[in-house]
């Protein structure tokens, strides 16, 4: 994994597999320090990076960087609009609600049913129609989670 100050050197590489592997790398160490450092990178070039760095603020529980993932779920690659979705849900910040509900329309079953996660997660009883509709997604996967959520709100 490395030590916190290789990681957060390794973000700024030229090599994209050396930021993948710090932004992978810094979520998996527990250290909220390394946060202001994975919201610069949400705005990285590489795809895998922003993927990575998405997903290792949810492990964070990073909730100042809410405002940073959000935007994220409009993301052109449907990785980076998961791992947003599945951070989001991780953190449990209440402001993502109304992004997570709009992830619900997502193109991608993958972000659909990550969004329905993560709603549960948060637990905001205001999203439960928004879950119910989503129960008459095309999607097995995404009606299922969409159900597992709206019993989180019971």
């Amino acid at each position: 994994m490395g030590d916190l100050n290789e990681l957060l050197d390794q973000l700024k590489s030229p090599h994209v597999h050396l930021r993948v592997h710090a932004a992978k790398g810094l979520g998996e160490t527990g250290d909220p320090t390394a946060v202001p450092a994975l919201i610069v990178v949400l705005k990285d070039e590489s795809h895998i990076v922003r993927d990575n760095a998405a997903y290792s603020l949810g492990q964070l529980k990073a909730a100042p960087a809410v405002e940073a993932l959000v935007p994220l779920l409009n993301d052109a690659h449907a990785w980076v609009r998961k791992s947003a979705s599945k951070a989001l849900g991780m953190i449990g910040d209440r402001r993502a609600v109304p992004a997570l509900v709009a992830a619900l329309q997502d193109a991608e079953v993958m972000v659909r049913r990550s969004a329905a996660r993560s709603l549960g997660q948060i637990g905001d009883p205001s999203v439960a129609p928004a879950l119910r509709q989503a129960m008459g997604d095309a999607s097995a996967l995404v009606k299922e989670m969409a159900r597992q959520a709206l019993e989180k709100l019971k």
